[in-house]
């Protein structure tokens, strides 16, 4: 056993190193000529505010979770609460602050095309699943090996309802196949390692867009019209903030996560102890995610943001109220990527490629039908990413192409929640089929 402590575990110090790195990565994006703008021509901020952190946490400069050895030589572990801060009262206040000036009817009219790239997200991961084990089985059949409890297939049904749903369908899956759970710590590895590669790519696609949509002949009418309404909505608002606008914007931000936290602690034990009592198990764990306080956290906030959008509150987007909640989404973002650790794409080599292999097969699904139905790169990226990341990360994709279209990220999260266990169930029946095959 090896002490893992990152050269700084104080949280206080931590979070300053990674607004620090936000701030030089802003500076540096300003600048009107030179190096750094042909350089943001080509990496978005947001990949970098993303990347950086990654990089203190591969330099052993900070770390997400470490094992300690003491003087005695006992282990002791330790973990940064940074994430978790950011994903429970950061994040759904953004979402409330970025969805006061939703246009509704202008997400609504984002038409078929949108739940067609996310349905098409779930599609590539049940059949990615199966075809990256088939595919590995030639190259390195001992890689997809094991019995019982330890089949390779058991553990990688957590993967599908990570990528499919979020954590308590992952946490489902667990429980359905029942996985060796001393070996369920590699699964989350491989989790980490490839959604988090992919979301960095997507984010790099990001700055690339034009051509990208250029490529798919993709009509993004509906999301111009959108973004213009909003932006026209923002500048007939428009005011220089008081501290008064601040603290009124604060308020009704955190007011409402106080609120859907409130909500969630009656709401998910509840649906917890009624699910408990179903007598199939099959249907138990296909509604596992109501039992999921993390679901309905971002349910109800994103909800009670978009009632707020009816009201007054919504011209608070003229004092800066999506500019507020990006500084939050930047702080999650940056809080995510200090999750990952390069040099862990060398450990579990074999268990990564099948990740890379299978998210690859999921990436050119959704180019396939893209270019097919030419659909913009808008609803490939957060299709994904409501698959993949969940109600973390779809907000920030979307949130990276306008502030205004986060609230779409969210939705089609929620709608990933919900069909999660059923179709992660689904690919892992034809895993297994794949696996035992060869």
């Amino acid at each position: 056993m090896t002490d893992s402590t990152p050269l700084l575990t104080d949280d206080t110090i931590v979070f300053g190193l990674l607004m620090s790195a936000i701030a030089i990565i802003f500076y540096t994006e300003s600048r009107p000529k030179g190096f750094w703008k042909k350089f943001y021509k080509i990496v978005p901020a947001l990949f970098m505010a993303y990347m950086v952190p990654a990089l203190f946490t591969t330099l052993g400069w900070i770390a997400p979770e470490w094992e300690s050895l003491t003087a005695s030589g006992e282990t002791t572990k330790g973990s940064s609460n940074l994430y978790y801060v950011a994903s429970r009262y950061l994040l759904p206040a953004a979402l409330v602050l970025m969805t006061l000036s939703i246009d509704l009817k202008g997400v609504i009219n984002l038409g078929w095309k949108a739940l067609i790239m996310f349905f098409t997200g779930t599609l590539g991961i049940i059949i990615g699943g199966p075809i990256a084990i088939f595919m590995i089985s030639f190259v390195s059949p001992e890689t997809i090996g094991g019995i019982g409890p330890d089949a390779v297939w058991r553990g990688l049904s957590t993967l599908a309802g990570s990528w499919i749903g979020g954590g308590a369908n992952q946490t489902a899956m667990l429980e359905i196949y029942g996985y060796n759970q001393k070996l369920y710590g590699g699964m989350v590895f491989v989790d980490i390692v490839v959604a988090n590669m992919w979301m960095a790519l997507l984010l790099i696609g990001i700055g690339k867009s034009d051509k990208i949509n250029k490529w798919l002949n993709a009509d993004t009418t509906a999301i111009e019209t959108l973004k213009y309404k909003v932006s026209s909505f923002t500048e007939s608002v428009k005011r220089t903030p008081t501290l008064t606008d601040i603290m009124i914007m604060v308020g009704i931000a955190f007011g409402t996560v106080s609120f859907a936290h409130l909500c969630s602690g009656f709401l998910a034990p509840f649906f917890k102890e009624f699910i408990a009592t179903i007598k199939s198990e099959t249907s138990r764990n296909i509604f596992t995610f109501l039992g999921s306080s993390f679901f309905w956290m971002i349910s109800i906030a994103t909800l009670i943001a978009i009632g707020l959008s009816f009201t007054k509150a919504k011209n608070y987007e003229g004092a800066g109220a999506s500019k507020l909640g990006s500084v939050f989404i930047y702080i999650l973002v940056a809080t995510i990527g200090m999750k990952m650790d390069l040099t862990m794409i060398f450990d579990n080599t074999g268990l990564i490629f099948i990740g890379i292999v299978w998210m690859t097969i999921h990436a050119l699904l959704l180019i396939g039908v893209a270019k097919l139905i030419k659909a913009p790169y808008f609803f490939l990226a957060v299709g994904s990413q409501a698959n993949v990341g969940g109600a973390a990360s779809a907000p920030i994709v979307a949130s990276a192409f306008h502030p205004s279209l986060a609230s779409v990220g969210v939705l089609l999260a929620v709608c990933g929640y919900a069909i999660g266990t059923i179709a992660a169930i689904a690919c892992t029946i034809l895993m297994e089929i794949a696996a035992t095959a060869v």
